[in-house]
Protein backbone atom coordinates (compact mmCIF):
# COMPACT_ATOMS: atom_id res chain seq x y z
CA UNK A 1 0.00 0.00 0.00
CA UNK A 2 1.24 3.16 -1.19
CA UNK A 3 0.69 6.29 0.80
CA UNK A 4 1.35 10.16 -0.30
CA UNK A 5 1.50 12.73 2.32
CA UNK A 6 1.69 16.50 1.53
CA UNK A 7 3.29 18.52 3.95
CA UNK A 8 5.66 15.64 4.96
CA UNK A 9 8.85 17.87 5.73
CA UNK A 10 7.61 18.85 9.51
CA UNK A 11 5.03 18.54 11.98
CA UNK A 12 2.29 15.74 12.02
CA UNK A 13 2.95 15.22 7.90
CA UNK A 14 6.72 14.34 9.17
CA UNK A 15 6.25 12.13 12.02
CA UNK A 16 2.88 10.29 9.68
CA UNK A 17 5.70 9.46 7.17
CA UNK A 18 7.95 8.05 10.13
CA UNK A 19 5.40 5.88 11.17
CA UNK A 20 4.66 4.59 7.53
CA UNK A 21 8.41 4.65 7.04
CA UNK A 22 9.52 2.77 10.29
CA UNK A 23 6.77 0.24 9.41
CA UNK A 24 8.57 -0.73 5.67
CA UNK A 25 5.29 0.43 3.83
CA UNK A 26 5.98 2.75 0.74
CA UNK A 27 5.70 6.21 1.74
CA UNK A 28 6.18 9.33 -0.21
CA UNK A 29 6.06 12.91 1.22
CA UNK A 30 6.17 16.15 -0.55
CA UNK A 31 7.37 19.89 0.27
CA UNK A 32 7.92 22.76 -1.43
CA UNK A 33 11.29 22.49 -1.61
CA UNK A 34 12.40 19.11 -1.73
CA UNK A 35 13.20 16.51 -4.14
CA UNK A 36 15.07 13.25 -3.53
CA UNK A 37 14.40 9.77 -1.95
CA UNK A 38 11.21 9.57 -0.89
CA UNK A 39 10.41 13.18 -0.49
CA UNK A 40 8.74 15.13 -3.63
CA UNK A 41 8.28 18.72 -4.45
CA UNK A 42 5.24 19.96 -4.29
CA UNK A 43 3.71 23.86 -3.85
CA UNK A 44 0.70 23.35 -3.12
CA UNK A 45 -0.78 26.31 -3.99
CA UNK A 46 0.71 26.36 -7.87
CA UNK A 47 -1.40 23.81 -10.40
CA UNK A 48 1.84 23.71 -12.56
CA UNK A 49 3.77 22.45 -9.28
CA UNK A 50 0.73 19.36 -9.01
CA UNK A 51 1.06 18.57 -12.87
CA UNK A 52 4.85 18.03 -12.51
CA UNK A 53 4.14 15.79 -9.65
CA UNK A 54 1.48 13.75 -11.35
CA UNK A 55 3.37 13.44 -14.11
CA UNK A 56 6.49 12.02 -12.08
CA UNK A 57 4.29 9.40 -10.08
CA UNK A 58 3.48 7.75 -13.83
CA UNK A 59 0.85 4.98 -13.44
CA UNK A 60 1.97 4.04 -9.97
CA UNK A 61 -1.56 3.96 -8.09
CA UNK A 62 -1.57 5.59 -4.47
CA UNK A 63 -3.77 3.69 -1.71
CA UNK A 64 -3.74 6.63 0.60
CA UNK A 65 -3.60 10.40 0.21
CA UNK A 66 -3.31 12.81 3.21
CA UNK A 67 -3.67 16.19 2.81
CA UNK A 68 -1.87 17.28 5.66
CA UNK A 69 -0.02 20.41 3.99
CA UNK A 70 -1.39 23.78 5.14
CA UNK A 71 -0.54 27.48 7.05
CA UNK A 72 -1.79 29.23 10.42
CA UNK A 73 -1.06 33.18 9.07
CA UNK A 74 -3.41 35.12 11.03
CA UNK A 75 -2.48 33.84 14.83
CA UNK A 76 -2.26 37.29 16.98
CA UNK A 77 -3.67 39.67 14.09
CA UNK A 78 -6.95 41.92 15.71
CA UNK A 79 -9.97 42.68 14.33
CA UNK A 80 -9.46 46.61 13.76
CA UNK A 81 -6.49 46.40 12.18
CA UNK A 82 -5.59 42.59 10.88
CA UNK A 83 -6.22 39.87 8.73
CA UNK A 84 -5.21 41.35 5.81
CA UNK A 85 -6.48 40.41 2.32
CA UNK A 86 -3.59 39.10 1.01
CA UNK A 87 -3.53 37.01 3.99
CA UNK A 88 -6.64 35.68 3.15
CA UNK A 89 -5.74 34.94 -0.03
CA UNK A 90 -2.83 32.89 1.46
CA UNK A 91 -4.42 31.10 3.13
CA UNK A 92 -7.47 29.49 1.35
CA UNK A 93 -4.62 29.00 -1.38
CA UNK A 94 -3.29 26.32 0.27
CA UNK A 95 -5.43 24.93 2.99
CA UNK A 96 -8.72 25.05 0.73
CA UNK A 97 -7.77 25.43 -3.06
CA UNK A 98 -4.34 23.49 -2.13
CA UNK A 99 -6.05 20.55 -0.65
CA UNK A 100 -8.64 20.68 -3.96
CA UNK A 101 -5.76 20.54 -6.55
CA UNK A 102 -4.19 17.55 -4.77
CA UNK A 103 -7.02 15.22 -4.91
CA UNK A 104 -7.79 16.37 -8.82
CA UNK A 105 -4.48 15.79 -10.24
CA UNK A 106 -3.93 13.00 -8.12
CA UNK A 107 -7.28 11.58 -8.60
CA UNK A 108 -6.43 8.87 -11.31
CA UNK A 109 -3.24 7.14 -9.13
CA UNK A 110 -5.94 7.09 -6.47
CA UNK A 111 -8.48 5.06 -9.19
CA UNK A 112 -5.94 2.92 -9.98
CA UNK A 113 -6.02 1.69 -6.25
CA UNK A 114 -7.88 -0.99 -5.25
CA UNK A 115 -9.55 0.69 -2.86
CA UNK A 116 -8.24 4.25 -2.26
CA UNK A 117 -8.38 6.80 0.37
CA UNK A 118 -8.10 10.04 0.84
CA UNK A 119 -7.83 11.77 3.98
CA UNK A 120 -7.61 15.31 4.99
CA UNK A 121 -6.66 17.17 7.89
CA UNK A 122 -8.63 19.71 9.18
CA UNK A 123 -9.37 20.84 12.78
CA UNK A 124 -11.85 21.29 15.54
CA UNK A 125 -11.76 25.19 14.70
CA UNK A 126 -13.22 24.37 11.87
CA UNK A 127 -16.57 23.37 13.87
CA UNK A 128 -19.55 25.77 14.22
CA UNK A 129 -19.61 24.21 17.76
CA UNK A 130 -16.40 26.03 18.47
CA UNK A 131 -16.87 29.84 17.99
CA UNK A 132 -14.41 31.52 20.95
CA UNK A 133 -13.58 34.29 18.39
CA UNK A 134 -10.11 35.12 16.55
CA UNK A 135 -7.94 33.50 13.80
CA UNK A 136 -10.99 33.87 11.62
CA UNK A 137 -9.28 32.81 8.50
CA UNK A 138 -7.83 29.94 9.47
CA UNK A 139 -10.52 28.61 11.28
CA UNK A 140 -12.86 29.49 7.71
CA UNK A 141 -10.69 28.04 5.83
CA UNK A 142 -10.11 24.52 7.58
CA UNK A 143 -13.96 24.72 7.59
CA UNK A 144 -14.14 25.17 3.96
CA UNK A 145 -11.67 22.17 4.13
CA UNK A 146 -14.10 20.13 6.06
CA UNK A 147 -17.39 21.13 4.00
CA UNK A 148 -14.97 20.03 0.93
CA UNK A 149 -14.10 16.48 1.78
CA UNK A 150 -17.72 16.21 2.82
CA UNK A 151 -19.14 17.06 -0.99
CA UNK A 152 -15.81 14.73 -2.03
CA UNK A 153 -17.30 11.93 0.14
CA UNK A 154 -20.27 12.05 -2.16
CA UNK A 155 -19.07 12.54 -5.47
CA UNK A 156 -16.29 9.83 -5.48
CA UNK A 157 -18.23 7.07 -3.26
CA UNK A 158 -18.69 5.72 -6.69
CA UNK A 159 -15.51 5.52 -7.48
CA UNK A 160 -14.67 3.50 -4.92
CA UNK A 161 -12.76 5.82 -2.70
CA UNK A 162 -13.64 6.73 0.48
CA UNK A 163 -12.90 10.32 2.36
CA UNK A 164 -12.50 11.39 5.72
CA UNK A 165 -12.17 14.61 7.44
CA UNK A 166 -9.72 14.48 10.69
CA UNK A 167 -8.86 16.86 13.83
CA UNK A 168 -5.11 15.91 14.66
CA UNK A 169 -5.68 16.58 18.31
CA UNK A 170 -3.64 20.01 19.75
CA UNK A 171 -0.16 18.69 18.94
CA UNK A 172 3.44 19.47 20.12
CA UNK A 173 4.51 21.22 16.77
CA UNK A 174 5.62 25.00 15.63
CA UNK A 175 2.13 25.87 14.80
CA UNK A 176 0.73 24.04 18.66
CA UNK A 177 3.03 25.13 20.23
CA UNK A 178 4.98 23.75 23.45
CA UNK A 179 2.06 23.67 25.77
CA UNK A 180 -0.09 21.60 23.48
CA UNK A 181 -1.89 18.58 24.85
CA UNK A 182 0.11 15.60 22.59
CA UNK A 183 2.78 14.76 20.99
CA UNK A 184 3.40 14.59 17.08
CA UNK A 185 3.96 10.72 17.35
CA UNK A 186 0.71 10.46 19.28
CA UNK A 187 -1.11 12.32 16.71
CA UNK A 188 0.53 10.34 14.14
CA UNK A 189 -0.33 7.19 15.44
CA UNK A 190 -4.21 8.34 16.03
CA UNK A 191 -4.66 9.65 12.63
CA UNK A 192 -3.48 6.51 11.13
CA UNK A 193 -5.83 4.27 13.15
CA UNK A 194 -8.29 6.49 11.95
CA UNK A 195 -7.03 5.85 7.96
CA UNK A 196 -6.79 2.06 8.63
CA UNK A 197 -10.41 1.91 9.65
CA UNK A 198 -11.59 4.13 6.57
CA UNK A 199 -14.11 2.40 4.37
CA UNK A 200 -17.21 3.64 2.21
CA UNK A 201 -19.34 2.72 5.29
CA UNK A 202 -17.39 5.62 6.60
CA UNK A 203 -17.05 7.72 4.24
CA UNK A 204 -17.88 12.06 4.88
CA UNK A 205 -16.58 11.30 8.56
CA UNK A 206 -15.09 13.89 10.66
CA UNK A 207 -13.10 11.93 13.31
CA UNK A 208 -10.58 13.41 16.10
CA UNK A 209 -7.17 11.69 16.30
CA UNK A 210 -8.35 8.93 18.89
CA UNK A 211 -11.79 8.42 17.19
CA UNK A 212 -14.18 10.22 18.60
CA UNK A 213 -16.93 11.61 16.28
CA UNK A 214 -16.54 15.54 16.03
CA UNK A 215 -19.54 17.67 15.70
CA UNK A 216 -19.90 19.38 12.31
Amino acid sequence: MTTLITGANRGIGQALMGLYADAGEPVIGTHRAADAGPMYELDVTDPASHAALAARLGDRPIDLLVCNAGVYLDKGQTLAGGYPADMWEQMFAANVTGVFLTIQHLLPHLQRAKAGKIAIISSQMASHTRAPGGSYIYRASKAAALNLGRNLATDLAPEGIAVGIYHPGWVRTDMGGDSADISMEESAAGLAARFAELSLQTTGCFLTWDGQEHPY
